[in-house]
């Protein structure tokens, strides 16, 4: 089955006009992406969150390079928190255009394209609320970077963080990044791996069943196809007391039904607006600039906690 057409397929066929618009925009700016133009389509800039590219969370900086025939550098960014600079970490985020074949033949190709802001906004909490992660973490759907996932790594007092995603050239590039700050001693004593893990491929799921004390993922919740699967994931991976984070506009009605199938899975679901200062401050200074640069539908991630049944108090 090729995936990434059942996923187009399976949007166009969506019960929410705004989740059909949303789904069909993202794969208008994957060819755009794959055509080297620039994203000037109507559709595209109502539903597509480059419109509004960051939360201005991060700086990006390009490392010092001391020898001057080293071109492999120039694909190279220190992303380092402006709330705390004590962090950094070192990102290939800028892969080119995707090859035609990738794009038609391999899974979920939008992590390959930026760094979206719900993935910024996720790893910049993590960094807000190191506290809150313990054990071992995994971060699903982190796309090209695992933004998120890194930064819990270079934070938190953790034994393991798992950086995963269902594209093979994702986690080609995750690998180089972890491997890159590994060497820089970003990790500390911390156990940083990466897989491939999809979240409908049972093989992948029972590998790491009741595993993880804390599941993370950012703007995953737009497929209908994969919905249901990443519910069932995430109650999967988690230990008895352990928690998920999930990072997600709410694009119509999809962030909506994520929930309600959660909670259809027995998952305590717990959802907040008002999460961090910073980013809060950003959200309500868009808007009032209009809507016209900034729409809150599908740009100002929501954060949704989702506990297991037996952790009601």
């Amino acid at each position: 089955m090729n995936d990434d057409a059942s996923c187009a397929a399976n949007a166009s066929k969506s019960h929410d006009g705004v989740t059909t618009d949303v789904a069909r925009a993202r794969w208008t700016l994957l060819r755009q992406v794959l055509r080297k133009k620039q994203v000037d389509n109507p559709e595209v800039k109502q539903a597509s969150v480059r419109r509004f590219a960051t939360f201005n969370l991060f700086e990006r900086t390009r490392p010092v390079s001391h020898d001057s025939v080293d071109t492999s550098e120039e694909h190279w960014v220190e992303y380092t928190s402006v709330f705390f600079p004590q962090y950094s970490a070192f990102l290939r985020d800028n892969l080119g255009p995707p090859r035609i074949n990738e794009v038609l033949n391999s899974f979920d190709n939008t992590g390959n394209v930026c760094v979206w802001p719900s993935e910024e906004t996720m790893a910049h909490y993590c960094l807000q609320n190191s506290h809150l992660f313990t054990g071992n973490v995994c971060e699903l759907g982190g796309g090209m970077t695992c933004l998120g996932g890194l930064m819990v790594a270079v934070c938190a007092d953790v034994k393991e963080v798992l950086l995963s995603d269902g594209n093979e050239k994702c986690i080609h590039n995750v690998r180089g990044i972890v491997e890159r700050n590994m060497q820089a001693g970003k990790f500390g004593s911390t156990h940083v791996s990466t897989r491939v893990l999809r979240w409908d491929c049972d093989p992948d799921i029972s590998a790491l069943e009741a595993h993880f004390d804390v599941v993370m993922c950012a703007d995953c919740l737009f497929f209908d196809q994969y919905r249901s699967s990443l519910v069932d994931a995430i109650r999967r991976l988690l230990q008895p007391n352990g928690v998920a984070f999930v990072f997600a506009p709410l694009r119509g009605d999809t962030l909506q039904m994520f929930s309600q199938l959660a909670q259809q899975a027995g998952l305590l679901v717990a959802r907040h607006q008002q999460y961090d200062v910073q980013v809060w401050d950003v959200h309500q200074k868009m808007l009032q600039e209009g809507k016209e640069a900034y729409d809150e539908n599908i740009h100002y991630p929501l954060l949704l906690t989702l506990k297991k049944g037996s952790q009601a108090q």
